[in-house]
């Protein structure tokens, strides 16, 4: 079941001297249950597209549905039934974690019992027994992101906004993180990530769509985008001639693309634990003996690069 559905989703925005259209014409369908990853560099559309989706922006053009609900249309019951975590968090320096989530749940029409209970669930989910009565001033900056993160699912929503969850947080701060958004996804809650790390959508999306400058330029699974880039790379060198090697090896069936690179042979492959067999047995074959061989799996950098012919790790930066 799709829980976004949008058509040609467009942002303008204007100034007296011209008009920026940051986001350009996006179609996009996230299914219930998936954690779906929005990748782009800093600027590329990635939050002007989440804050539309969570009705804090109005469109300027095209359709969207959001947990089944009119974007245009719709929009306090879409707010009923998502969560929204922004980058900056919204808690309050002076309030203890544990008041900010029962207000919270007060303000979305909770009893003071019933939020206060839904509190002490998440201080404890969250793992912020440590520290959910002081002040949020006092917090590290992994104990302020679950605490947003936690304010985000007071109510229990079916689909959970995450704008850049992990920016700024040390190592095992952003895993804790990436715990916490796998155990949402064990519990059926739905994950819309925006990020600028590459190893966080790999690691935790289920699907992705690279977007650049307002467009989206490939979607699919982490491991559908890097196939479809050029496979697998094996590199080998042989003792001898590797021109030999190379005009041994470019010919065969399951090579997309074959080149020496720096005194090595380079070898495109669709699968390179399937290929590097075939190799060694060719190899064997023809007498050539092998000195080293290696296997390279493309990254998202790499299927980026293809898109846009830029580094995703160098506009990040």
């Amino acid at each position: 079941m799709e829980v976004i559905k949008t058509s040609g989703l467009r942002r303008v925005f204007k100034s007296r001297a011209r008009a920026v259209e940051a986001v350009a014409g996006v179609d996009l369908a996230v299914y219930a249950g998936e954690i779906f990853g929005f990748l782009g560099p800093n600027g590329a559309g990635k939050t002007t597209t989440l804050r539309m989706l969570a009705t804090l922006l109005p469109p300027s053009g095209g359709s969207a549905t959001v947990a089944g609900c009119n974007l245009l249309t719709q929009p306090d019951r879409i707010r009923e039934r998502i969560g929204y975590v922004g980058q900056a968090g919204g808690s309050d320096r002076e309030i203890t974690g544990r008041r900010e989530l029962e207000f919270q749940g007060r303000l979305y029409g909770k009893s003071s019992a019933a939020a206060r209970k839904r509190a002490g669930e998440l201080i404890t989910m969250l793992e912020l027994e440590i520290c959910a009565d002081r002040k949020t001033g006092t917090y590290s900056g992994g104990q302020k992101r679950r605490l947003d993160i936690g304010l985000g699912l007071v109510h229990d929503p079916q689909l959970l906004f995450l704008d850049e969850p992990t920016t700024g947080l040390d190592p095992q701060s952003r895993a804790r993180v990436w715990d916490e958004v796998r155990r949402m996804h064990d519990r059926g809650t739905t994950v819309f990530l925006t990020t600028h790390y590459l190893d966080e959508a790999d690691a935790l999306c289920d699907r992705v769509a690279i977007i650049d400058y307002g467009k989206i330029v490939a979607e699919g699974t982490p491991e559908e985008l890097k196939r479809a880039v050029a496979g697998d790379v094996v590199t080998l060198t042989v003792a001898g001639d590797q021109q030999g090697a190379l005009a041994l090896l470019e010919d065969q069936p399951f090579v997309r693309e074959a080149k020496l690179d720096e005194g090595s042979v380079l070898l495109y492959v669709d699968r390179g634990e399937v290929a590097m067999p075939a190799i060694l047995r060719l190899l064997d074959g023809a007498g050539l003996t092998l000195v080293t061989i290696g296997l390279h799996r493309p990254s998202l950098d790499d299927v980026f690069l293809r898109q846009t012919g830029r580094s995703l790790r160098e506009t990040a930066a």
